[in-house]
Protein backbone atom coordinates (compact mmCIF):
# COMPACT_ATOMS: atom_id res chain seq x y z
CA UNK A 1 0.00 0.00 0.00
CA UNK A 2 1.35 3.47 -0.97
CA UNK A 3 -0.45 5.09 1.73
CA UNK A 4 -1.05 4.96 5.98
CA UNK A 5 -3.19 6.81 8.48
CA UNK A 6 -0.27 10.11 8.50
CA UNK A 7 0.05 10.18 4.57
CA UNK A 8 -3.68 10.49 4.37
CA UNK A 9 -3.92 13.49 6.99
CA UNK A 10 -0.98 15.24 5.31
CA UNK A 11 -2.23 14.85 1.52
CA UNK A 12 -5.69 16.50 3.07
CA UNK A 13 -3.40 18.91 4.69
CA UNK A 14 -1.94 20.34 1.49
CA UNK A 15 -5.00 20.81 -0.08
CA UNK A 16 -6.55 22.96 2.85
CA UNK A 17 -7.06 25.83 1.02
CA UNK A 18 -8.22 24.48 -1.90
CA UNK A 19 -11.12 22.62 0.45
CA UNK A 20 -11.72 25.99 1.65
CA UNK A 21 -12.04 27.72 -1.34
CA UNK A 22 -14.62 25.21 -2.38
CA UNK A 23 -16.88 25.16 0.26
CA UNK A 24 -16.46 29.08 0.48
CA UNK A 25 -17.37 29.35 -2.99
CA UNK A 26 -20.75 26.70 -2.95
CA UNK A 27 -21.93 28.59 0.33
CA UNK A 28 -21.79 31.75 -1.36
CA UNK A 29 -23.69 30.59 -4.23
CA UNK A 30 -26.50 27.98 -2.45
CA UNK A 31 -29.40 26.59 -4.66
CA UNK A 32 -33.13 25.43 -3.12
CA UNK A 33 -33.61 21.66 -3.34
CA UNK A 34 -34.57 20.33 -6.67
CA UNK A 35 -32.80 23.83 -8.26
CA UNK A 36 -29.50 22.86 -8.12
CA UNK A 37 -28.48 23.42 -11.54
CA UNK A 38 -25.12 25.23 -11.15
CA UNK A 39 -24.44 23.55 -7.85
CA UNK A 40 -24.49 20.51 -10.28
CA UNK A 41 -22.53 21.53 -12.73
CA UNK A 42 -20.31 23.20 -10.55
CA UNK A 43 -19.50 19.23 -9.48
CA UNK A 44 -19.65 17.78 -12.45
CA UNK A 45 -16.38 19.86 -13.64
CA UNK A 46 -14.76 19.46 -10.75
CA UNK A 47 -14.83 15.72 -11.23
CA UNK A 48 -14.02 16.20 -14.66
CA UNK A 49 -11.10 17.60 -13.57
CA UNK A 50 -9.84 14.79 -11.62
CA UNK A 51 -10.22 12.56 -14.58
CA UNK A 52 -13.89 11.30 -13.80
CA UNK A 53 -17.28 10.27 -15.86
CA UNK A 54 -20.06 11.79 -13.56
CA UNK A 55 -23.93 11.62 -14.38
CA UNK A 56 -26.80 13.33 -14.11
CA UNK A 57 -29.52 11.61 -11.30
CA UNK A 58 -32.65 12.76 -11.79
CA UNK A 59 -32.01 16.78 -12.71
CA UNK A 60 -29.78 17.90 -10.42
CA UNK A 61 -28.17 15.14 -8.71
CA UNK A 62 -24.71 14.05 -9.57
CA UNK A 63 -22.93 10.11 -9.50
CA UNK A 64 -19.83 9.24 -10.30
CA UNK A 65 -18.03 6.07 -10.16
CA UNK A 66 -13.88 4.75 -9.02
CA UNK A 67 -12.50 1.63 -10.60
CA UNK A 68 -9.80 0.22 -8.14
CA UNK A 69 -6.86 -1.27 -9.86
CA UNK A 70 -7.86 -4.67 -8.08
CA UNK A 71 -11.38 -6.38 -7.69
CA UNK A 72 -12.95 -6.23 -4.40
CA UNK A 73 -15.75 -4.79 -2.49
CA UNK A 74 -17.98 -1.51 -3.56
CA UNK A 75 -18.69 1.33 -1.55
CA UNK A 76 -20.78 4.24 -1.62
CA UNK A 77 -20.00 7.90 -0.46
CA UNK A 78 -22.83 10.26 -0.41
CA UNK A 79 -23.46 13.62 0.76
CA UNK A 80 -26.50 16.02 0.32
CA UNK A 81 -25.99 19.32 -2.12
CA UNK A 82 -29.48 21.58 -1.54
CA UNK A 83 -29.61 24.56 0.40
CA UNK A 84 -32.26 26.70 2.54
CA UNK A 85 -34.96 29.22 1.39
CA UNK A 86 -33.21 31.65 4.25
CA UNK A 87 -31.96 35.15 4.29
CA UNK A 88 -28.62 35.14 5.32
CA UNK A 89 -27.49 37.84 8.09
CA UNK A 90 -23.50 36.44 8.93
CA UNK A 91 -21.49 39.12 7.64
CA UNK A 92 -18.70 37.38 5.63
CA UNK A 93 -16.58 37.03 2.64
CA UNK A 94 -18.46 34.63 1.81
CA UNK A 95 -21.69 35.11 1.92
CA UNK A 96 -24.79 34.24 0.43
CA UNK A 97 -25.43 35.97 -2.84
CA UNK A 98 -28.92 34.57 -3.85
CA UNK A 99 -31.11 36.46 -1.91
CA UNK A 100 -33.44 33.87 0.49
CA UNK A 101 -31.27 31.04 -0.27
CA UNK A 102 -28.31 30.03 2.09
CA UNK A 103 -26.50 26.82 2.97
CA UNK A 104 -27.46 26.99 6.85
CA UNK A 105 -27.24 23.27 7.56
CA UNK A 106 -23.20 22.73 6.35
CA UNK A 107 -24.33 20.91 2.97
CA UNK A 108 -22.04 23.30 1.28
CA UNK A 109 -19.20 21.62 3.78
CA UNK A 110 -20.91 18.07 2.79
CA UNK A 111 -20.26 18.81 -0.85
CA UNK A 112 -16.78 20.26 -0.70
CA UNK A 113 -15.29 17.46 1.34
CA UNK A 114 -16.58 14.95 -0.94
CA UNK A 115 -15.25 16.65 -3.54
CA UNK A 116 -11.69 16.59 -2.17
CA UNK A 117 -12.53 13.17 -0.96
CA UNK A 118 -12.45 12.06 -4.58
CA UNK A 119 -9.31 14.02 -5.91
CA UNK A 120 -8.04 12.57 -3.27
CA UNK A 121 -8.86 8.61 -3.76
CA UNK A 122 -8.35 9.16 -7.48
CA UNK A 123 -4.87 9.38 -7.01
CA UNK A 124 -4.77 6.45 -4.48
CA UNK A 125 -6.61 3.96 -7.21
CA UNK A 126 -3.86 1.56 -7.32
CA UNK A 127 -4.54 1.08 -3.72
CA UNK A 128 -8.31 0.54 -4.19
CA UNK A 129 -9.43 -2.76 -4.38
CA UNK A 130 -13.54 -2.71 -5.72
CA UNK A 131 -15.12 0.51 -6.38
CA UNK A 132 -16.26 3.47 -4.90
CA UNK A 133 -19.54 5.63 -5.93
CA UNK A 134 -19.43 9.34 -5.08
CA UNK A 135 -23.30 10.42 -4.92
CA UNK A 136 -23.85 13.92 -4.81
CA UNK A 137 -27.58 14.09 -3.74
CA UNK A 138 -30.17 16.76 -4.22
CA UNK A 139 -33.10 17.76 -2.41
CA UNK A 140 -32.37 16.50 0.97
CA UNK A 141 -34.30 19.18 3.05
CA UNK A 142 -37.73 17.96 1.67
CA UNK A 143 -36.97 14.28 1.69
CA UNK A 144 -37.03 13.91 -2.07
CA UNK A 145 -33.29 13.00 -3.69
CA UNK A 146 -32.33 10.02 -1.92
CA UNK A 147 -35.31 7.73 -3.54
CA UNK A 148 -34.22 8.95 -6.86
CA UNK A 149 -30.46 7.54 -6.33
CA UNK A 150 -32.32 4.12 -4.84
CA UNK A 151 -34.68 4.59 -7.81
CA UNK A 152 -31.92 4.62 -10.65
CA UNK A 153 -30.33 1.20 -8.49
CA UNK A 154 -26.99 3.19 -8.26
CA UNK A 155 -27.56 2.49 -3.81
CA UNK A 156 -26.18 -1.04 -4.19
CA UNK A 157 -22.88 -2.58 -2.67
CA UNK A 158 -21.51 -3.77 0.24
CA UNK A 159 -21.28 -0.59 2.29
CA UNK A 160 -22.82 3.29 2.51
CA UNK A 161 -20.83 6.07 4.16
CA UNK A 162 -22.28 9.75 5.09
CA UNK A 163 -21.15 12.73 6.95
CA UNK A 164 -23.27 15.47 8.17
CA UNK A 165 -21.40 18.25 10.41
CA UNK A 166 -23.05 19.27 14.05
CA UNK A 167 -22.34 22.71 15.56
CA UNK A 168 -23.00 20.81 18.96
CA UNK A 169 -20.19 19.28 18.99
CA UNK A 170 -16.84 19.97 19.22
CA UNK A 171 -14.33 21.08 15.77
CA UNK A 172 -12.06 18.23 16.33
CA UNK A 173 -14.45 15.35 17.10
CA UNK A 174 -16.90 12.55 15.28
CA UNK A 175 -19.61 10.60 16.40
CA UNK A 176 -20.29 7.25 14.99
CA UNK A 177 -23.27 5.93 17.11
CA UNK A 178 -24.62 2.38 16.44
CA UNK A 179 -28.47 2.54 16.66
CA UNK A 180 -31.14 5.04 16.42
CA UNK A 181 -29.23 8.37 15.31
CA UNK A 182 -32.49 10.83 13.46
CA UNK A 183 -36.05 10.28 13.40
CA UNK A 184 -38.52 9.59 10.53
CA UNK A 185 -40.17 12.50 8.44
CA UNK A 186 -43.95 12.25 7.37
CA UNK A 187 -45.20 15.19 6.02
CA UNK A 188 -49.29 15.88 6.03
CA UNK A 189 -51.47 18.06 4.98
CA UNK A 190 -55.47 17.85 6.47
CA UNK A 191 -58.07 19.51 4.60
CA UNK A 192 -61.21 20.17 6.75
CA UNK A 193 -64.31 20.63 4.79
CA UNK A 194 -67.20 22.76 6.51
CA UNK A 195 -69.99 25.40 5.26
CA UNK A 196 -69.98 28.78 5.41
CA UNK A 197 -72.62 30.99 7.52
CA UNK A 198 -72.60 34.26 9.26
CA UNK A 199 -70.69 34.23 12.37
CA UNK A 200 -73.80 35.39 14.11
CA UNK A 201 -75.46 32.10 13.23
CA UNK A 202 -72.90 29.92 13.61
CA UNK A 203 -75.85 26.67 13.69
CA UNK A 204 -76.57 27.23 10.13
CA UNK A 205 -72.56 27.12 9.01
CA UNK A 206 -69.83 24.02 9.70
CA UNK A 207 -66.74 25.75 11.39
CA UNK A 208 -63.64 24.65 9.60
CA UNK A 209 -61.67 26.87 11.75
CA UNK A 210 -62.78 25.58 14.69
CA UNK A 211 -62.65 21.71 13.46
CA UNK A 212 -59.07 22.48 12.71
CA UNK A 213 -58.35 23.68 16.04
CA UNK A 214 -59.70 20.74 17.78
CA UNK A 215 -57.46 18.50 15.66
CA UNK A 216 -54.21 20.62 16.28
CA UNK A 217 -55.41 19.92 20.03
CA UNK A 218 -56.19 16.19 19.80
CA UNK A 219 -53.08 15.59 17.99
CA UNK A 220 -51.34 16.53 21.00
CA UNK A 221 -53.32 14.23 22.95
CA UNK A 222 -52.26 11.20 20.87
CA UNK A 223 -48.69 12.14 21.86
CA UNK A 224 -49.41 12.53 25.82
CA UNK A 225 -51.82 9.60 26.45
CA UNK A 226 -51.63 7.40 22.89
CA UNK A 227 -47.88 6.97 23.14
CA UNK A 228 -45.68 5.17 25.40
CA UNK A 229 -43.84 8.33 27.19
CA UNK A 230 -40.43 6.50 26.74
CA UNK A 231 -40.90 6.63 22.84
CA UNK A 232 -40.47 10.16 21.32
CA UNK A 233 -42.95 11.28 19.23
CA UNK A 234 -43.79 14.34 17.57
CA UNK A 235 -46.60 15.90 16.00
CA UNK A 236 -46.17 19.33 14.80
CA UNK A 237 -48.37 21.20 13.31
CA UNK A 238 -46.21 24.35 11.39
CA UNK A 239 -49.10 25.79 9.61
CA UNK A 240 -53.26 26.64 9.43
CA UNK A 241 -54.86 28.51 7.09
CA UNK A 242 -58.89 28.88 7.54
CA UNK A 243 -61.94 31.50 6.65
CA UNK A 244 -61.98 34.29 4.21
CA UNK A 245 -63.11 36.84 6.55
CA UNK A 246 -63.48 37.93 10.13
CA UNK A 247 -67.12 37.79 9.93
CA UNK A 248 -67.56 34.49 8.17
CA UNK A 249 -67.74 30.58 9.41
CA UNK A 250 -64.44 29.24 7.76
CA UNK A 251 -66.10 26.85 4.70
CA UNK A 252 -62.59 25.13 4.63
CA UNK A 253 -58.94 24.65 6.99
CA UNK A 254 -55.78 23.22 5.37
CA UNK A 255 -53.13 21.81 8.51
CA UNK A 256 -49.97 21.32 7.32
CA UNK A 257 -47.21 19.47 9.67
CA UNK A 258 -44.52 16.41 10.28
CA UNK A 259 -44.65 13.20 12.38
CA UNK A 260 -41.20 12.83 13.69
CA UNK A 261 -40.75 9.18 15.29
CA UNK A 262 -37.51 6.51 15.86
CA UNK A 263 -39.19 3.47 14.95
CA UNK A 264 -41.24 2.00 11.77
CA UNK A 265 -43.65 0.04 13.91
CA UNK A 266 -44.70 3.79 16.31
CA UNK A 267 -44.55 5.84 12.44
CA UNK A 268 -47.40 3.52 11.13
CA UNK A 269 -49.36 3.62 14.81
CA UNK A 270 -49.43 7.56 15.02
CA UNK A 271 -49.78 8.07 11.19
CA UNK A 272 -53.01 5.90 11.03
CA UNK A 273 -53.95 7.54 14.73
CA UNK A 274 -53.50 11.29 13.11
CA UNK A 275 -55.92 10.30 10.56
CA UNK A 276 -58.34 8.53 12.50
CA UNK A 277 -58.62 11.59 14.88
CA UNK A 278 -58.89 14.30 11.96
CA UNK A 279 -61.91 12.23 9.87
CA UNK A 280 -64.08 12.14 13.68
CA UNK A 281 -63.25 15.20 14.81
CA UNK A 282 -65.01 16.68 11.62
CA UNK A 283 -67.80 14.37 11.48
CA UNK A 284 -68.55 15.54 15.31
CA UNK A 285 -68.75 18.99 13.83
CA UNK A 286 -70.99 18.00 10.62
CA UNK A 287 -67.99 18.54 8.81
CA UNK A 288 -65.02 15.80 6.74
CA UNK A 289 -61.47 15.69 6.85
CA UNK A 290 -59.41 14.06 4.38
CA UNK A 291 -55.43 13.64 5.02
CA UNK A 292 -52.44 13.78 2.56
CA UNK A 293 -49.19 12.02 3.72
CA UNK A 294 -46.06 12.54 2.29
CA UNK A 295 -43.25 10.18 2.95
CA UNK A 296 -39.96 12.20 3.39
CA UNK A 297 -37.39 9.82 4.48
CA UNK A 298 -37.72 6.42 7.43
CA UNK A 299 -35.89 6.40 10.69
CA UNK A 300 -31.85 6.73 10.30
CA UNK A 301 -30.39 3.26 12.36
CA UNK A 302 -27.08 2.80 12.13
CA UNK A 303 -26.05 -0.81 11.88
CA UNK A 304 -23.78 -1.99 14.52
CA UNK A 305 -20.36 -3.62 12.78
CA UNK A 306 -20.50 -0.48 10.33
CA UNK A 307 -20.39 2.56 13.02
CA UNK A 308 -18.04 0.68 14.44
CA UNK A 309 -15.53 0.37 11.89
CA UNK A 310 -15.89 4.25 11.35
CA UNK A 311 -15.28 4.28 14.55
CA UNK A 312 -12.29 2.40 14.50
CA UNK A 313 -10.90 4.46 11.34
CA UNK A 314 -11.71 7.73 13.35
CA UNK A 315 -9.96 6.74 16.50
CA UNK A 316 -7.01 5.57 14.13
CA UNK A 317 -7.12 9.18 12.26
CA UNK A 318 -7.83 11.58 15.64
CA UNK A 319 -7.75 9.90 19.21
CA UNK A 320 -9.91 7.40 20.81
CA UNK A 321 -11.11 10.39 23.16
CA UNK A 322 -12.11 12.48 20.16
CA UNK A 323 -15.04 9.53 19.29
CA UNK A 324 -18.07 9.55 20.42
CA UNK A 325 -19.84 6.25 20.53
CA UNK A 326 -23.13 7.48 22.18
CA UNK A 327 -24.54 10.37 21.14
CA UNK A 328 -28.04 11.12 21.47
CA UNK A 329 -30.48 10.63 18.83
CA UNK A 330 -32.44 13.57 17.35
CA UNK A 331 -35.95 14.16 15.94
CA UNK A 332 -34.41 15.79 13.05
CA UNK A 333 -34.49 13.66 9.88
CA UNK A 334 -32.48 12.46 7.20
CA UNK A 335 -32.65 10.85 4.29
CA UNK A 336 -29.49 8.89 4.09
CA UNK A 337 -31.51 6.66 6.01
CA UNK A 338 -33.19 5.66 2.70
CA UNK A 339 -29.23 4.20 1.52
CA UNK A 340 -29.04 2.23 4.62
CA UNK A 341 -31.78 0.48 4.28
CA UNK A 342 -30.67 -0.80 0.25
CA UNK A 343 -26.80 -0.98 1.94
CA UNK A 344 -25.04 -1.57 5.43
CA UNK A 345 -23.32 1.82 6.48
CA UNK A 346 -23.39 4.39 8.90
CA UNK A 347 -24.13 8.16 9.14
CA UNK A 348 -21.09 10.01 11.02
CA UNK A 349 -21.89 13.56 12.90
CA UNK A 350 -18.46 15.70 12.12
CA UNK A 351 -18.09 18.61 15.33
CA UNK A 352 -17.87 22.14 13.28
CA UNK A 353 -18.22 23.92 16.85
CA UNK A 354 -16.32 26.59 18.13
CA UNK A 355 -16.67 28.60 21.38
CA UNK A 356 -14.82 30.95 20.41
CA UNK A 357 -16.55 31.47 17.25
CA UNK A 358 -20.24 32.54 17.43
CA UNK A 359 -21.62 31.19 14.92
CA UNK A 360 -20.97 28.09 14.22
CA UNK A 361 -22.49 27.28 17.76
CA UNK A 362 -25.41 28.35 16.54
CA UNK A 363 -28.18 26.05 15.58
CA UNK A 364 -28.42 24.27 12.20
CA UNK A 365 -30.73 26.32 10.01
CA UNK A 366 -29.90 29.59 11.95
CA UNK A 367 -29.71 32.67 9.36
CA UNK A 368 -25.95 33.16 10.72
CA UNK A 369 -24.88 29.18 10.89
CA UNK A 370 -21.14 28.90 10.31
CA UNK A 371 -18.78 26.03 10.87
CA UNK A 372 -15.12 26.48 12.13
CA UNK A 373 -13.00 25.09 8.76
CA UNK A 374 -11.26 22.99 10.41
CA UNK A 375 -13.99 20.39 10.36
CA UNK A 376 -13.51 20.58 6.28
CA UNK A 377 -10.40 18.09 6.97
CA UNK A 378 -11.73 16.03 9.71
CA UNK A 379 -14.39 15.16 7.56
CA UNK A 380 -12.50 14.80 4.40
CA UNK A 381 -9.85 12.74 6.37
CA UNK A 382 -12.44 10.02 7.41
CA UNK A 383 -13.85 10.09 4.07
CA UNK A 384 -10.42 8.71 2.79
CA UNK A 385 -9.70 7.14 5.72
CA UNK A 386 -12.51 4.91 5.75
CA UNK A 387 -13.00 4.12 1.95
CA UNK A 388 -9.26 2.55 1.98
CA UNK A 389 -8.73 1.16 5.07
CA UNK A 390 -12.46 -0.64 4.59
CA UNK A 391 -11.64 -1.86 0.82
CA UNK A 392 -8.58 -3.23 1.80
CA UNK A 393 -9.79 -5.25 4.68
CA UNK A 394 -7.90 -2.80 7.49
CA UNK A 395 -10.38 -2.86 9.36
Amino acid sequence: MSYSIETIKQEVLEDRDYLVSLRRYLHTHPELPREEYETAKFIEEELNKIGLNPRRVGETGVYALLEGSKPGKALILRADIDALPITETHECSYKSVNPGKMHACGHDAHTACLLEAARILVKHKEDIKGSIAFCFQQAEEIGYGANIFVGEGLVKGDRCFGIHLASNILAGKVSATAGPNNASVDYFKIKVNGACAHVSTPELGVDAAYIASMITVGAQGLVTRRTNPTDSVIIGIGKIVAGTAYNIVAGEAVLEGTIRVMYPEIRSKVKSELKELAENTAKLYGGSAEIEYQDFTAPLINPEIPSKEVAEVAAKLFGRDNVITNRPYSLGGDDFAEFILEVPGCYAYVGSGNPEIKETTLAHHDSSFDIDEKSLEVATTLHVAYALEYLNDNI
